[in-house]
């Protein structure tokens, strides 16, 4: 046989092989879903993630044309949920809204976590993005975020701010190392707690979730100095930026985005991706997340592989800056 014909049917059995390969791929992608979805929520519900996830998962059923089934599966910082998705099979049936909290803040504060938020998971799209609010207590002496910081570095450890997780301590002390201030940190196990004891005094400063917070702002209960994110919000255009107020650098976000088990099939990522962006597109759904502070925030598998890589690094980084020690 000769080499010239040894090669063209070496080429025709590759050539048949990508075809066949491709046809396989269509298939998939037309099947795909073929029963019902699981979407993991690894928060309690009535949160922000929960009300987005819940607000995706009503109109991805229908996109997709099976049933998307909501499951809260919280603890621990939102871990015992997130390992469970990394865990599931992957099949593209199993999803997982992650976080600033789960997907990159984790990375930073636990000294082993039993999933990788880079490897375990391959992300599908962007969901939502909203800003924190920085408020202070009336007594506060501070009317604006310039005079707070001007308080806080005449006065090192006196005045003392709460957090409601890991990802809130992190940003404020973000802020801290950014505007060389000292406040006291008091923990809280939610927003609940921590905004009550904003309201009554117990507590100088918050940050916390745009959703949570402003409508203390809204009913004069506590003064909104500034939102965290690079952008005005469009619910509340009356508060400055943190970065308007002279803070430069300083731009975080709280966010979510839809991820699945690695080692899902393309196919039916790319059918899901196609899905969500038509999702995140309906005006009801921004009109939902816009009641909760946040913006509907669609991307590529690439771009939001890209942020979570961002966001992990930058918080190993300030973590390690504010002297916070993985637990």
């Amino acid at each position: 046989m000769s080499r010239s014909l040894s090669r063209r049917r070496a080429f025709g059995r590759l050539a048949f092989a990508s075809l066949f390969g491709l046809a396989c791929a269509a298939v998939q992608a037309q099947s795909f879903p073929s029963r019902p979805l699981h979407l993991i929520i690894p928060f309690p519900p009535g949160g922000v993630t929960d009300i987005v996830g819940r607000t995706v998962a009503t109109r991805l059923s229908t996109e997709l044309g099976q049933p998307v089934v909501v499951e809260n599966k919280p603890g621990a910082s939102g871990i015992l949920g997130t390992e469970l998705a990394a865990r599931a099979p992957a099949d593209g049936h199993t999803l997982l809204v992650g976080n600033i909290s789960t997907l990159a803040v984790n990375a930073a504060t636990f000294a082993r976590l039993p999933y990788d938020p880079l490897t375990s998971f391959v992300p599908v799209s962007m969901l939502a993005i909203q800003p924190l609010v920085v408020a202070v207590h009336p007594k506060v002496q501070a009317r604006t975020l310039s005079d707070l910081v001007r308080l806080a570095k005449a006065n090192p450890g006196t005045l003392s701010y709460g957090s409601a997780g890991s990802s809130i301590h992190l940003a404020v002390e973000f802020f801290n190392t950014l505007v060389g201030a000292q406040m006291n940190h008091v923990p809280y196990k939610g927003s609940t707690p921590a905004i009550t004891d904003l309201v009554g005094g117990q507590i100088d400063v918050l940050f916390d979730p745009f959703s949570s917070l402003y409508p203390q702002v809204q009913a004069g209960k506590v003064r909104g100095l500034a939102v965290t994110t690079a952008s005005r919000s469009q619910v509340a255009p009356d508060l400055p930026t943190v970065i308007e107020s002279g803070v430069a650098g300083y731009d975080v976000s709280s966010w979510q985005g839809l991820v699945v088990p690695a080692g899902t099939p393309q196919a039916a990522i790319d059918r899901l991706h196609a899905a969500i962006v038509k999702v995140l597109a309906q005006p009801e759904v921004k009109e939902a997340f816009a009641k909760q502070g946040a913006q509907a925030s669609p991307t590529s598998p690439e771009q939001l592989q890209q942020y979570v890589r961002a966001e992990v690094a930058r918080w190993k980084k300030v973590a390690t800056d504010a002297g916070v020690k993985p637990q």
